[in-house]
């Protein structure tokens, strides 16, 4: 009996007929594709057992080129103290009573002639101002003097002739007392005369002449002197021996007159500076005061940094900067307080059109910044700000060993912008040889070497980049 099947039926069961056929088909040729699969996405297991994992790199390898480039320095480590600092800003000022020197007019008068102007460097005694009497006062006083000594002279010269006549008798006696109380009464009167035209401004060879009936018409205003030769500042930098300035010298800050005016006694006609001595001048907060005071009593020197100076163009200071006084008030507006720091200026001449002029390395005006030591820290090792690198709580160094650099982890105590401060926990032995900077540079170099599989002894250069050694 032929049975006869329904299309409903076969077309399913051709479907599982050729299924069958794939599978079977798929299980011969396994070896073929099964890699691809678990290269892809096989189990972690075997992609552990395949691929095993890198270890973390502590020590790479620079050559000398790289080392060139970077510009990295290696020096021994070595056990120390270090005093911890607070910043605080400051400014250069001038020294009130010893750097400015303000010129005034003794008289009411005319400014003839100006000497010395903005810029030039004059001496003690030089001439600055030639002013032409308009005081009547003045031209009285010479005038009293004059008549004075004169009157004086006739008075001298009628006891002369009296004298004889009251020895014989011809006349009283009394009469040659009334004389010398007369000459008294004008010695007493120039004495007067004379300190009054002295304290205007005038010189004792100048009042020599008045009394000669020589007066003046006009006086020259000279430049103060600074003192005796051995008690003048000089300032540093000066190496000319036979320098008229040797014994000090002034410079025309600001001039304040011009010629044909009119000026009257005691009006400004000229500032004049010497920059040798200067302050250093700290702005603190009240919180501050106690450690700054602690500074200042014991004599600890302070660091000074000075902004938009060029120390390659100047001497070494060889000054050590300590805190001379605190302000007793505070700024009620700022709520700071001020200390001050004497500070020697550096200066150098220079000659144009027959002049001589001087530039100062240090100027009022000029920020710095002050670092005061307030805490001692013992027993530990510094290092320049640039020789450690920070990742996350971790810090490391680099010690150096020829062309290999180990990382070492460190604890870092304290950091400002230029040291670094590392505990001495046995870590770092006194006298490993310490790259000084560059240890960002150089631990980015050892992430790339990491990274590639690569060990120690492979070529690195300074970029970071990495290939076999060749």
């Amino acid at each position: 009996m032929r049975l006869k099947l329904s299309g409903k039926l076969v077309r399913p069961m051709a479907y599982v007929v050729v299924l069958a056929g794939i599978g079977i088909g798929a299980w011969f040729i396994r070896e073929r594709w099964l890699p691809l699969i678990v290269g892809k996405g096989g189990d972690a297991e075997t992609a552990q057992t395949e691929s095993p994992p890198i270890e973390e790199a502590k020590v790479l390898k620079l050559s000398e080129q790289a080392r060139a480039n970077l510009g990295l320095v290696s020096k021994p480590a070595s056990v120390q103290s270090y005093w911890r600092t607070i910043q605080i800003p400051g400014v250069i000022t001038d020294r009130p009573g010893m750097t400015d020197s303000g010129i005034t007019s003794p008289i009411a008068g005319v400014i003839t002639r100006v000497h010395a102007f903005e810029g030039d460097i004059i001496r003690p005694g030089d001439k600055l101002f030639t002013i032409r009497l308009i005081s009547e006062y003045l031209q009285q006083a010479q005038s009293d003097l004059f008549k004075a000594i004169r009157e004086t002279d006739i008075l001298n010269t009628e006891k002369a002739r009296l004298g004889e006549l009251a020895r014989m008798g011809a006349i009283p006696g009394n009469r040659i007392i009334e004389l010398d109380q007369q000459i008294s009464r004008q010695a007493g009167l120039i004495d007067a005369q004379r300190q009054d035209l002295l304290a205007r401004g005038l010189e004792q060879n100048q009042i020599d002449q008045i009394e000669l009936g020589e007066f003046l018409v006009t006086i020259d205003i000279h430049a103060p002197l600074v003192g005796e030769p051995s008690k003048t500042v000089k300032p540093v930098g000066f190496v000319e021996t036979s320098s008229p300035f040797s014994n000090g010298f002034f410079e025309i800050q600001d001039l304040k007159v011009a010629l044909g005016q009119q000026v009257i006694a005691g009006e400004a006609l000229a500032v004049l500076a010497n920059h040798s001595s200067l302050y250093v001048q700290g702005h603190a907060f009240r919180k501050e005061a106690s450690s700054i005071a602690r500074v200042a009593e014991n004599g600890v020197p302070v660091e000074i940094v000075f902004a938009e100076d060029t120390p390659k163009d100047w001497p070494a200071l060889s000054q050590e900067f300590q805190i001379r006084h605190l302000a007793n008030t505070t700024d009620p507006n700022s709520r700071t307080f001020e200390f001050f720091i004497p500070l020697t200026n550096q200066s150098r001449l220079y000659e144009k059109d027959d002049r001589k002029f001087v530039i100062w390395r240090f100027r009022p005006g000029q920020r710095v910044s002050l670092r005061v030591p307030v805490e001692e820290l013992k027993d530990v090792i510094v290092l320049p700000a640039g020789a450690v690198v920070h990742e996350g709580p971790e810090a490391w160094v680099f010690q150096q060993n020829g062309d290999l650099f180990n990382r070492i982890s460190v604890q870092v105590i304290h950091q400002d912008r230029s040291s670094v401060v590392i505990a001495n926990d046995k870590n770092i032995t006194p006298g490993f040889y310490l790259a000084q900077g560059s240890a960002a540079s150089l631990n980015r170099v050892l992430k790339a070497q990491a990274a590639s599989g690569m060990r120690a002894d492979v070529h690195v250069h300074a970029d970071g980049t990495t290939h076999a050694a060749h």
